[in-house]
Order: C-alpha cells, then sequence, then structure tokens
C-alpha cells in the first residue's frame, strides 16, 4: 500500500499528540513495507522541526513550505479541493491528524481521535481547538472509512458522542519510548521528589496536587513540575519545595522520571495518558487519577485518587512511597504491553481491512 501519513503535529515541540503521532510513525514502518509518504505542509520553521523529528526513519517525505501554513491547512480543509492526490499522486491510504483534514479522490480515508476533551468539555479548551476539533469531528463521522482511536474508552466515547459505527473504529494504544527504562542517569533534588509531567492547563489538575503536596509539607519531600504553559489559568508555582522545570526533551524527560520517589497524574480526563505508562516503564511508582478514561493506562499497577480530593491525592502519595517495590514490579509488567510496533500493526490492520 502507499500510505500518506499526515505529520502536521510534529512542526511544533512534542507533547503527547506529536509523541503519539511520531511513535505511530515509526511503528508503521517497523510493522510493514508499505511505501509511507510524511505529508505536511509546514512553515520553514516548522518543516525544520517535522525534519528533525522524522530524522533516521525510512520515509518519502511531502513538506511543501508555506508562509501562512495554519490558514492553508484549515482553508482547504473547509474548501475540500484540490484533492491530495495533485500533490502526491495516488495513494491508498489518507490518514489525516487533528490538524486538517485535506480532501482525496480514492483510498481508504482514515483520522486518528485522541479524545474527545473539545467536545465533552469546552471550558477546560481555548475556543479556537474548539472549534477547529469540532469541524474535525463532524467531518471524521461522516468521511472516513477507519477512526484510529488511542484507548477502548475513546472508541466508546466516538460512538456515543459522535455516531460512528463500531465496525469503523480501531484501538491502537500508544507505545512506550526506550528511553524511558530503570536503567540510567537520574535526575535529583535535595529531597526525595514528587514528579508532575503534564502541560500546565485546567484539565490536567495541577492545582489539586499542589494542594496535596502543601498536606504532605516540604520538609521531607519536593516537587517537580514538567510542563509547558497550556491553555487557561496557570498554576502558581513560586511555592516553597516546588521545582519548575518547564519543558522536557525526551532524554532529559527519562532522567526525572528515574530520579522521582513517585509520579502523580491527577488529570480531569484523558484520551489514555501516556506519561502513566512512561514512568512505569521508568522503574517508578505511579499515583493516577481515578477518572475511568486513565484504566487502561494504569491497569492494576498504580494507585488511584480522585482528581478533585487533596486529601485523596496526598493519601495516594503515601501509599504509594509505602508500597514502591510492589508498584514498581506491577509497573514494568504493565508497561511491557504498550509498544510502537503493535500501535503500528492495530493502524496497518484497520487500514488493510478497510482496502
Amino acid at each position: 500500500m502507499r500510505i500518506v501519513y499526515d505529520v502536521s503535529p510534529l512542526s511544533h515541540a512534542r507533547t503527547g499528540v506529536g509523541n503519539y503521532v511520531l511513535g505511530a510513525l515509526r511503528g508503521i514502518v517497523e510493522a510493514g513495507t508499505d511505501e509511507i509518504v510524511a505529508f505536511a505542509p509546514a512553515s520553514p520553521g516548522g518543516r525544520g522541526q517535522i525534519e528533525r523529528a522524522l530524522d533516521g526513519l525510512d520515509v518519502e517525505r511531502a513538506l511543501p513550505t508555506l508562509p501562512l501554513a495554519h490558514p492553508v491547512r484549515t482553508a482547504w480543509s473547509r474548501l475540500q479541493r484540490p484533492p491530495v492526490e495533485r500533490f502526491l499522486g495516488p495513494l491508498d491510504v489518507l490518514h489525516f491528524s487533528d490538524w486538517m483534514f485535506p480532501p482525496q479522490r480514492d483510498g481508504v480515508r482514515s483520522t486518528m481521535v485522541h479524545d474527545l476533551v473539545p467536545l465533552r468539555f469546552p471550558e477546560w479548551t481555548h475556543r479556537k481547538t474548539v472549534r477547529m476539533h469540532g469541524a474535525k469531528y463532524r467531518h471524521a463521522a461522516a468521511a472516513c472509512d477507519v477512526v484510529m482511536v488511542n484507548s477502548d474508552f475513546t472508541a466508546r466515547d466516538v460512538e456515543a458522542l459522535l455516531a460512528v459505527q463500531p465496525a469503523r473504529l480501531h484501538t491502537a494504544y500508544p507505545g512506550v519510548d526506550e528511553v524511558f527504562a530503570p536503567d540510567g542517569e537520574r535526575a535529583a533534588l535535595d529531597l526525595p521528589f514528587v514528579l508532575s509531567v503534564a502541560t500546565l492547563e485546567p484539565r490536567k489538575n495541577l492545582a489539586t496536587l499542589l494542594e496535596a503536596y502543601r498536606l504532605l509539607g516540604s520538609n521531607s519531600l519536593a516537587l517537580a513540575v514538567v510542563g509547558g504553559e497550556g491553555w487557561g489559568e496557570q498554576p502558581e508555582l513560586d511555592l516553597p519545595g516546588v521545582e519548575r522545570l518547564g519543558f522536557l526533551s525526551h532524554d532529559e524527560l527519562s532522567r526525572w522520571y528515574r530520579g522521582a520517589a513517585v509520579v502523580v497524574y491527577p488529570s480531569r480526563f484523558e484520551g489514555f495518558g501516556m506519561p502513566v505508562v512512561e514512568a512505569m516503564a521508568s522503574g517508578v511508582p505511579v499515583v493516577a487519577s481515578s477518572h475511568p478514561s486513565l484504566d487502561e493506562a494504569c491497569g492494576d499497577a498504580a494507585v488511584r485518587a480522585d482528581p478533585e480530593s487533596a486529601q485523596s491525592v496526598a493519601a495516594g502519595i503515601e501509599q504509594a512511597l509505602a508500597q514502591r517495590a510492589e508498584l514498581v514490579r506491577r509497573g514494568l509488567e504493565h508497561a511491557r504491553r504498550f509498544t510502537w510496533r503493535a500501535c503500528g500493526e492495530a493502524h496497518l490492520r484497520a487500514w488493510r481491512a478497510a482496502a
């Protein structure tokens, strides 16, 4: 098959969606012998980001440089002309991202839905994101032969809210990059530390973790916060014992995972929750939100806590510290389930079945 794979999200610093886009692409390349075209209309700076992300991957690159890439992608999606084949030639599969839904003449039409946060909780998302995703969701439900999702929870959500038939829904769990492993250099602070990894925005619920940390006291534990600024009111991090680390590369993040006493992920809603399994693969106990959207990421290997209760999160941290050895054992075993090759194989099965 000739597969055109939209890599537009790689034009920015990679967080969850970008990491999934790149990991799944690597898995697709590893799992098959198909012809893969990495496609994205991008700004000059964005193209450079994409080229660096794709370094070492054996894929054809179709990365037209446009000064106004985002408006062009938006207009192309809305107008639904000209077809992508005019620029790329014949194709068997077009798989597009959150960022655009270009038209095509033939072949399997496929997309990815990471979560339905903009639809379920618009108050947790910027209005532009709500508009962009709303248009993409409507188009996907009406036009796509294949809708990939990153968890069975998201599959059920898409079926219920977008009325997509189960036959078109296919789960491809994210994988864990090899850099996230128990062995390697460990970051350290003056005290053992709790680690949070999330973009700083209301849905990720850092405020509850900060309150839980206050309840525990800063005499015996520090709190390290990884994540760039997101949408909405930013949490107050200029507090005793709190170390703000900002956005980190995967290599640097792996050091902080391994050095942590416990990783806490109190998100209110997720599509999957990649930091949970990254932390487990790094040999660290995890405290995670008890919201069911995180069930598949957690398995039976995390301490679960009410994301709206600082007392519950604080108690979860104490429990994780006390049961560290058992949680690490379970977490390493659970994390082995999640590989990018398996993710790639799931994509290829879905496309071949629809062809």
